[in-house]
C-alpha cells in the first residue's frame, strides 16, 4: 500500500483533482438513477438515439436531458455518436432492466429518497455505532419495508437479482452432492433454493423466511410440492430441523455479533450433527484497496442496519462462539468477493 506523502510534502495537483472526483461521487450516483427511473439504458437498448427523440418518449425537457446524457458520456456509460446522439457503452448496457440479473432494483434501493436520507447522517453512525436508518426515519429498515410496498418489491427484487448474479459461480465452485434435504434460511422467494434443486433432482428443500415474505413464493416456482416446503417464521426463534445443510445467504452480514450469534446459537440447536452450515456472504480480504468493492457493502450496512462485512477470522470467530468450527472457505470468485464459509458443529468430526 502507498505509505502516503512525506512530511512537509504538498500535495500535487492531480491529487486535488482526485479529491474532487470522489467528492463529487454524489452526483453521479444521482445521475445514475434518474437515467433508471426513466428508463434510458432500455431505450437505448436497440442503438442510438436522438436527444430530442428521448426527452419526447420519457416526458422530459429536451435541453436539461441532453445536460445529463453528457454528463453521463463523460462518466463513461453513454457515447454521444453525433451531436445530440446517444449510444450505450458496456458499462451502460449493465443499467438495462431487461439483461440478467439486472442491476436496475439495486440503483433503485441504494438510491432511493430513504437511504438517501440514512446516508446524510453517517456522522451520527460514526460517532454512536448505530446505524443511521434508524436515526433518520425512527423506525428500523426491515420494519420500514414492512409499511412501504413499493420498496420493499423494489428491495426483493433487489435480492433476487444478487442471487441470480451468485447462481451460476455457487453451482460451478461448490459441490452439493451428497445432500439430501436443504434448508434455505432467509431465502426469501426461493431464487437460490430454486437454482440448487434444479440442477440436483433429487435434492429436497426448504425455504424459510418470514411470513410475509415467503408469502410471495410459488412452490411449483421452487420446485413442486414433492420437492420443497415452505415455512414461514423467524430465525431469532426457531429454525427448521433435520436437514443435511442449511445456507444463509447473505443473512449474517445483516446483524451486529450479538444478534448473528443469537441466529446461529438457534441454527446449531436445530440442526443435527452431520449437518453443514453454508454462510454465503462476502470477504474483506486484507489489502483496504483490494477490498474496497466489500467495503462500500460494509458502510452501506453500518448505515442502514446494524450489520457488517467481516474478515475470514471474524467469521471463523464468530462461528467458533456459536459452537462451530469452520471446515474451509471456498471462494466464488464471482466477482463480488463472495465465498462459501462452510462449518460444521464443534462436536463432531
Amino acid at each position: 500500500m502507498d505509505a502516503g506523502i512525506s512530511p512537509g510534502q504538498s500535495p500535487a495537483p492531480q491529487d486535488f483533482a482526485q479529491i474532487f472526483r470522489l467528492i463529487g461521487g454524489y452526483r453521479i450516483s444521482q445521475a445514475l438513477r434518474v437515467a433508471v427511473e426513466l428508463g434510458i439504458p432500455d431505450h437505448l437498448a436497440a442503438g442510438p438515439r436522438h436527444c430530442d427523440d428521448l426527452a419526447t418518449t420519457t416526458g422530459s425537457h429536451a435541453p436539461t436531458l441532453y445536460r445529463l446524457l453528457r454528463f453521463l458520456a463523460g462518466a463513461g456509460l453513454l457515447d454521444e455518436t453525433s451531436p445530440k446522439q446517444f449510444a450505450l457503452t458496456p458499462l451502460g448496457s449493465t443499467l438495462r432492466a431487461d439483461i440478467p440479473a439486472s442491476i436496475c432494483p439495486v440503483v433503485r434501493l441504494w438510491l432511493s429518497e430513504s437511504h438517501w436520507q440514512s446516508w446524510s447522517h453517517l456522522l451520527h453512525s460514526v460517532q454512536t455505532g448505530q446505524h443511521a436508518f434508524d436515526y433518520a426515519h425512527g423506525t428500523g429498515v426491515f420494519d420500514y419495508l414492512r409499511e412501504d410496498a413499493e420498496l420493499s418489491a423494489i428491495f426483493n427484487a433487489t435480492m433476487t437479482t444478487s442471487s441470480a448474479r451468485l447462481a451460476t459461480a455457487l453451482l460451478k465452485h461448490y459441490d452439493f452432492h451428497g445432500i439430501g434435504r436443504i434448508v434455505d434460511i432467509g431465502g426469501g422467494h426461493g431464487f437460490t433454493l430454486t437454482t440448487i434443486l434444479a440442477d440436483h433432482p433429487t435434492m429436497q428443500g426448504v425455504l424459510f423466511d418470514l411470513p410475509d415474505v415467503v408469502a410471495g413464493a410459488s412452490l411449483e416456482a421452487i420446485g413442486g410440492k414433492n420437492r420443497c416446503e415452505i415455512i414461514g417464521g423467524s430465525f431469532f426463534e426457531t429454525i427448521p430441523a433435520d436437514a443435511d445443510a442449511y445456507i444463509l445467504k447473505q443473512i449474517i452480514h445483516d446483524w451486529d455479533d450479538e444478534q448473528s450469534l443469537a441466529i446461529l446459537r438457534n441454527l446449531r440447536a436445530a440442526m443435527p450433527g452431520h449437518a453443514r452450515v453454508l454462510l454465503i456472504e462476502r470477504r474483506i480480504e486484507p489489502d483496504h484497496r483490494d477490498a474496497m468493492r466489500v467495503l462500500h457493502i460494509d458502510m452501506e450496512m453500518l448505515v442502514n442496519v446494524s450489520g457488517m462485512e467481516r474478515t475470514d477470522a471474524e467469521y471463523r470467530s464468530l462461528l467458533e462462539q456459536a459452537g462451530f468450527r469452520l471446515a474451509r472457505v471456498v471462494p466464488l470468485l464471482d466477482g463480488a468477493g463472495f465465498a462459501v464459509f462452510e462449518a460444521m458443529r464443534s462436536d463432531t468430526n
